[in-house]
Parts: structure tokens; C-alpha cells; sequence
């Protein structure tokens, strides 16, 4: 799947996102976590924004660097060689080491270029590969070109995971 956004995300979108999927997880007893590269960790940072959420968040994992990604959570060094981080093959691999390694009943992976540069033509900067996968084994990758500058990329990365964990894996 492959999609361009260009909608305008609010932090408070954010939040509330957030504390709805928290409320859905809590309700059925299940944890999440996330392998982030672009987002550095905010995707972590939203989820324990929310009061209780070590009911449902025990940790994630920041993977900036490919070595972090090989190391914390599992990339294959020839995956990264042959597809680059920010991918399909990346993402998926990062999401399924994240579940296993923190015992997660779902997990999200994130990677993507935040800008402003680091983009060429084939994966211009707001390109982001997220990675989602379930502990039954259900798993997809989505490709997303978000407009904006850095932060605004970062933010609607955010919002994207969030609402696709919602809509995916947690809906009522």
C-alpha cells in the first residue's frame, strides 16, 4: 500500500490517538511496542504520555542507526544492503524483531527520511516505511510520502502508525 498525505496533523490529533489506543489495549489486555528510526523515539513518547501506560507499554526500541537496527532489534545486514532502511524489507523485519524481543503482542516499525535532506528521486524526502505486525503473526508494510517540513513529517509518521494500529489491529 502506498500512500501520499498531505492532511494537516496536530499534536493534540496525536494525544488523542494515543490515549484511545491505550484505552483499547488496556481493555484487552494487550502490550505494543514500536522499533523507530525516523521518529526518534516519539512514537514511544506519545504512548507513555498517557497516564497508565505501562499497562500497555513495557519499552521500544530507538534505531536511528543501521547499526542500531542489526543490533536492537534483528535487521539482517544483507536486508539493509539490499533494500536500504528505509523499505519495505527493513520495516518488516524491524516490527517482527521488536515483538519478539520485547514480548509484545503488537508492534510497530517505523523508517523514512524526515528531510530536509537525504531524499533522492526514487525516495524523496517525507518517504516513510512503516511495518505493522500482530503476536498471530499478522504483518503488512505501508508506505507513506508525507509533505512538509521535518517536523511535520515526523509528526504525521506518528499520527499514521497510530491510527493504522487503530483501524488494523485494535478496532472495537
Amino acid at each position: 500500500m502506498v500512500e501520499q498525505v498531505t492532511d494537516q496533523v496536530t499534536e493534540q490529533d496525536v494525544v488523542q490517538l494515543s490515549s484511545l489506543m491505550g484505552e483499547r489495549l488496556k481493555a484487552c489486555g494487550a502490550r505494543v511496542t514500536c522499533a523507530e528510526s525516523c521518529t526518534g523515539g516519539w512514537l514511544s513518547k506519545v504512548i507513555t504520555d498517557i497516564a497508565g501506560s505501562s499497562a500497555w507499554f513495557d519499552y521500544g526500541f530507538v534505531t536511528y542507526s543501521n547499526q542500531a537496527k542489526q543490533t536492537l532489534v534483528g535487521v539482517r545486514e544483507e536486508t539493509l544492503f539490499h533494500h536500504g532502511a528505509v523499505s519495505s524489507e527493513v520495516v518488516a523485519e524491524m516490527a517482527t524483531g521488536a515483538l519478539l524481543k520485547a514480548n509484545a503482542d503488537y508492534a510497530v516499525a517505523v523508517s523514512g527520511i524526515a528531510g530536509p535532506d537525504g531524499g533522492t528521486p526514487e525516495k524523496p524526502v517525507g518517504t516513510v516505511w512503516f511495518g505493522f505486525v500482530d503476536r498471530l503473526g499478522n504483518s503488512f508494510t505501508s508506505k507513506v510520502v508525507f509533505s512538509g517540513n521535518r517536523h511535520d513529517v515526523r509528526l504525521q509518521s506518528v499520527h499514521f502508525a497510530l491510527r493504522v494500529l487503530l483501524d488494523s489491529f485494535l478496532q472495537k
